[in-house]
């Protein structure tokens, strides 16, 4: 079983870019071509083929003809698990834009603006739901956070 101490920091780096710009269904697939990939991660392709190939030996990512899949393994290394957590952020008006921004940039799989009695959903790992909720408690104009940890999912 591989660990993040066995793959390289490019490895490491490859793996967090694959997650961050992944589509979250029951896996987090990406749909980039390794061209692309390459460009973003200023590599030749032939160095992202090598980088792949051992992630893909190391049972951390699954490839086919167009997209590239994380593994559950990959995930665990990466520590974003397989559960989810939601936090509802309520924000003072005056300060949406900014909080939105620096929010923007905290690790979590999906953001949502919604309308009602908070702001901001944010879909957070629960592995860095801790993390998550200490830095937005930082944030000038966060006026109030609500976490909910999914326990399973009827549908």
């Amino acid at each position: 079983m591989a660990s993040s101490s066995s793959l390289t920091d490019r490895q490491l780096q490859i793996l967090r870019m694959l997650f961050k710009i992944s589509d979250s269904t029951t896996v987090f697939t990406v749909k980039k071509t390794q061209t692309e990939l390459a460009k973003e991660l200023n590599l030749t392709r032939q160095a992202l083929n090598i980088h792949l190939r051992r992630l893909r030996e190391e049972g951390l990512i699954r490839t086919g003809r167009g997209f590239i899949d994380l593994t559950r393994k990959a995930l665990q290394i990466l520590g974003a698990g397989t559960s989810e957590a939601f936090v509802f952020l309520r924000v003072i008006p005056s300060k949406r834009e900014q909080v939105y921004e620096i929010v923007k940039s905290l690790p979590s799989i999906r953001l949502f603006r919604v309308t009602g009695e908070i702001d901001l959903v944010a879909m957070v790992p629960q592995s860095q739901l801790d993390s998550f909720l200490e830095k937005v408690s930082s944030i000038e104009g966060v006026e109030s956070t609500s976490s909910h940890v999914i326990i399973s999912v009827l549908k």
